[in-house]
């Protein structure tokens, strides 16, 4: 179990990912809490605590997305240190410098791999960044 213990806080719009998520993340141990639309996550945030790892989708409904979300929880003390993943179906190519640039710790493209995403998220929670585009790894800091 490469998670278990840790708490994982997500941010992501779409049910079908949810579900994948949650199947993946609970088997290896994590437990885990969502956020829907990015509307509330500072405060689902706060309600859930402790957390070890968060991770956005990109690209949300109603105006809001994951890069505004980032910057939110960032303005927060009590969740700078946390790592802040990026798993979205956006274009690596301009999201992984944007992340980069922004302070993420990573950016894992969809659809995820379910071969390899724990390893990810592990490795991240360990202090490494990881840049995953899809077929293969952009960069493994």
């Amino acid at each position: 179990m490469l998670l278990k213990g840790k708490r994982i806080f997500i941010v992501e719009d779409n049910l079908s990912n949810r579900v994948v998520f949650q199947m993946m993340l609970l088997v290896e141990g994590a437990t885990i809490e969502f956020e829907r639309w990015g509307r509330d996550a500072v405060l689902r945030l706060q309600r859930f605590s402790d957390v070890d790892l968060i991770i956005l989708d990109l690209m949300l409904h109603n105006g809001v997305s994951g890069y505004d979300i980032f910057q939110e929880i960032r303005q927060r003390p009590e969740f700078d240190k946390i790592p802040i993943v990026a798993v979205s179906a956006a274009d690596a190519s301009v999201a992984i410098p944007k992340t980069q640039q922004m302070g993420f710790s990573g950016f894992i493209a969809k659809p995820i791999n379910d071969d390899v995403f724990a390893t990810y998220l592990a490795a991240i929670l360990a202090g490494e960044q990881v840049w995953h585009s899809g077929d293969r790894i952009a960069g493994k800091v």
